[in-house]
């Protein structure tokens, strides 16, 4: 049997290695939370490829979402687990560091280090899409900006 492709990653399950579950995935990272890259299942698949790969060392969200989705906010230091779109834990991440940047003033060196844009306005564009489509654009909109590194594919 061959491995199952999600859009460009495999996992140990997709191998025919034990599946582990969320549940385990956090008990293996004390302090750990679970979350979803992206808001559907074809961006989230993108996104964990290119973590995956390590073209995607950084990621950003508005502070704004962390509160109305009650998501906890990374923590320079804390592990947490990356799951794909159906809740099966795909990798453990550990925050390196977090900045608070506005939309607006968000500087294109941090753009090729996100992965998925050409460049700055490229990124713009696909974030005021999402954003948009979350009820949290703003030009000013305070932007958590997260630095991280993987530590553990599952």
């Amino acid at each position: 049997m061959s491995p199952r492709v999600h859009q460009g990653y495999t996992t140990r399950a997709d191998k025919g290695e034990a599946m582990l579950t969320e549940k385990d995935a956090l008990a293996r990272y004390p302090g750990a939370v679970s979350f979803r890259y992206g808001d559907s299942a074809k961006l989230n698949a993108e996104i964990l490829a290119l973590v995956l790969s390590g073209q995607k060392t950084v990621t950003c969200g508005a502070v704004a979402g962390f509160t109305q989705s009650g998501e906890a906010q990374p923590v320079p230091g804390r592990v947490d687990i990356a799951l794909d779109w159906d809740g099966v834990p795909v990798a453990a991440v550990r925050t390196v560091a977090v900045d608070i940047i506005a939309f607006d003033q968000m500087p294109e060196r941090l753009i090729a280090p996100q992965g998925e844009f050409r460049d700055l306005a490229d990124w713009q564009k696909g974030y005021e899409a999402y954003l948009t489509r979350a009820g949290l654009f703003a030009p000013d909109v305070p932007m958590l900006v997260e630095t991280f590194e993987v530590v553990e594919r599952f």
